[in-house]
C-alpha cells in the first residue's frame, strides 16, 4: 500500500531558481519548468508529479528530448492516456479514462463488459481464467477512451487499448483488427460484439 508521494527534489538546488524543492516542478506541455526564467529547465518523471509512473517519465523523456532538438512536438498522453497496471492476482490493468471520468467530462459514454475468461484462448492458460474487460466508448465519435482489464496476465492487453485511445481508432476500424486464435486478446471481439457490432 502507498500513503502518498513527495518529489525526492530536495538537493537539486530549485530554490536557487525560485523553486519550492518541497513540491513537484510544474511544467508545460514540453516539460519545461514554468516559473523560471528563460524557459531552460526541464523536468520529467516523478518530480513533476504529473503522472507518477516509469514508462510515463520515459515518455517525457522523449518529449523533452524533442524538444531540446528543436522539434515542435507536446505531450499529451500523460493527461488522459496513462497506462496503469496492479501486479496483483488477478492483474488489473487500466489506461485512459474510467466511465466516471468520461461522464464528468460531458461525453456521451457507452460501456461494454466482457468475462475476460470467455473467450477460447484463456482455456489455453488452465482452467479458472477469471476476470472481467471493459471498454469506456465516446458514443458519439464511436471511439475507445477507456479501457480495464481484470484477470491473470492481462497487462499484454493494455498496450492495444492505448494504441486505440491515442490514435482515436473508431470501432467500425477496430471491428477489423483481428486478434489470432487462439488467444486472450479476442476478448475485444466479444467486447464490440458487445456495443452491438
Amino acid at each position: 500500500m502507498a500513503t502518498g508521494r513527495r518529489p525526492a527534489t530536495g538537493d537539486l538546488g530549485l530554490e536557487t531558481v525560485g523553486l519550492d524543492p518541497a513540491r513537484f516542478v510544474d511544467v508545460d506541455d514540453r516539460m519545461r519548468a514554468t516559473g523560471v526564467a528563460g524557459d531552460w529547465l526541464y523536468a520529467v518523471g516523478d518530480c513533476n508529479g504529473r503522472a507518477l509512473f516509469t514508462h510515463m517519465g520515459k515518455y517525457q523523456a522523449r518529449i523533452a528530448a524533442d524538444v531540446i532538438l528543436g522539434k515542435d512536438i507536446s505531450a499529451f498522453a500523460d493527461h488522459t492516456i496513462v497506462p496503469r497496471v496492479t501486479f496483483t492476482d488477478p492483474q488489473v490493468c487500466a489506461v485512459g479514462l474510467t466511465e466516471r471520468q468520461a461522464r464528468d467530462a460531458a461525453i456521451d459514454v457507452r460501456t461494454v463488459r466482457h468475462a475476460t475468461g470467455g473467450v477460447a484462448g484463456a482455456a489455453v492458460l488452465g482452467a479458472g481464467f477469471r476476470g472481467t474487460s471493459q471498454l469506456v466508448i465516446d458514443h458519439r465519435r464511436r471511439v475507445v477512451v477507456g479501457a480495464t482489464f481484470v484477470g491473470p496476465g492481462v497487462q499484454e492487453l493494455l498496450h492495444s487499448a492505448t494504441v486505440a485511445i491515442a490514435g482515436e481508432v473508431t470501432l467500425d476500424r477496430l471491428w477489423h483488427a483481428v486478434p489470432a486464435f487462439p488467444t486472450v486478446s479476442e476478448v475485444w471481439l466479444r467486447l464490440l460484439e458487445a456495443y452491438g457490432l
